[in-house]
């Protein structure tokens, strides 16, 4: 039961993987939720979906790239988690003009919306793609920022928006810099949904990009947690946040331990469409997480494999894998 005083929750970028996730967690904590999906014609409210109708969560629609859009619907906000932004690399390949609408100008949108607002905290996502490829690991929060990418470009000049509120407005933001997120309801732009649906569809041989890089995996249901640790933790305003295990895996073993978590011998085939410019890849990623684990109570509670079963799990649903186009490369 939702408490009619309990705290109200912005989510933008709720119709998302990881803002789906984060919505569904700040329900089982007694938040209300005002959940914002991107506005379509369909009516369609995306990963939303997928969350049964429940006391305390409010679906709107609409875009953070209107100004006034965001001042509404961060009226009577207490917290706000802007996850909203266009994530996908190769796209932003092709159109980054509207990585910088959406993400460097929808950031900008909300901080001035959450100031005029007077919330408590407001979360602002980054991504560890702003590191860029590591020059040192594991990656602490003063690593330097290297844009490879468009995408990772915006997310660096939006985090550099939300950093200039708080020393401007003393606007309470926390940035979060979640490392690769993982789990049921991932975009198959991602390796790791590209490669389950794949081996679910039958394929033995797996087109994949590049397989040398490693990342640093975290499983949907603990970044929810760490978003939700950085919004109630106090005295930490100002700051970026790692949100990371600490480890890293390769492509490589990524695909070989999927094979084996679902009982699949497959190849790799390389793919020449899915490899990045060479000098955009990102060959390293693997992050430090001493600062959230020092600040709040947040740690991982899933290992690799223990995700991974969760997550070929869910996409082997006939259901859920004929959302899926295993056969097309989504960019």
């Amino acid at each position: 039961m939702v408490k009619t005083d309990s705290k109200l929750a912005l989510v933008t970028g709720a119709d998302g993987f990881i803002g789906s996730h984060l919505t569904e967690a700040l329900l089982s904590k007694g938040y209300r939720v005002r959940a914002l999906a991107q506005y379509n014609s369909f009516n369609n409210w995306g990963w939303l979906e997928e969350i049964a109708p429940r006391e305390g969560l409010e679906i709107v629609c609409g875009d953070v790239r209107d100004p006034d859009f965001c001042r509404e619907i961060s009226r009577g906000v207490d917290v706000i988690f802007h996850l909203a932004a266009l994530i996908a690399i190769p796209y932003s390949y092709q159109a980054p003009d509207s990585y910088v609408d959406t993400n460097i100008k929808g950031t900008l949108n909300m901080c001035q919306a959450a100031r005029d607002a007077g919330v408590s905290r407001i979360v602002v996502t980054s991504t560890s793609e702003v590191y860029g490829t590591a020059q040192y690991v594991p990656i602490d929060e003063k690593h330097p920022r290297q844009p490879q990418s468009p995408y990772s470009a915006t997310k660096i000049g939006a985090d550099a928006i939300a950093t200039s509120f708080y020393n401007a407005f003393d606007l309470p933001v926390v940035i979060a810099r979640p490392f690769n997120t993982y789990g049921p309801r991932q975009s198959a732009r991602a390796i790791i949904p590209t490669i389950i649906t794949q081996i679910a569809s039958g394929a033995e041989k797996i087109k994949l990009g590049d397989l040398s890089p490693t990342r640093d995996f975290n499983f949907v249901e603990d970044t929810a947690a760490g978003f939700i640790a950085l919004a109630e933790t106090p005295g930490i305003e100002g700051r970026d946040i790692n949100i990371a295990t600490g480890t890293e895996i390769s492509m490589a073993d990524t695909l070989a331990t999927i094979a084996r978590v679902m009982g699949k011998e497959v190849e790799e085939v390389v793919d020449p469409e899915r490899l990045r410019p060479a000098k955009s890849e990102v060959n390293r990623l693997c992050g430090d997480n001493t600062l959230i684990t020092t600040l709040t109570d947040w740690r991982p509670s899933h290992t690799f494999e223990q995700g991974i079963a969760k997550t070929a799990e869910w996409f082997c649903r006939p259901e859920n894998l004929a959302k899926y186009k295993p056969d097309i490369y989504n960019r």
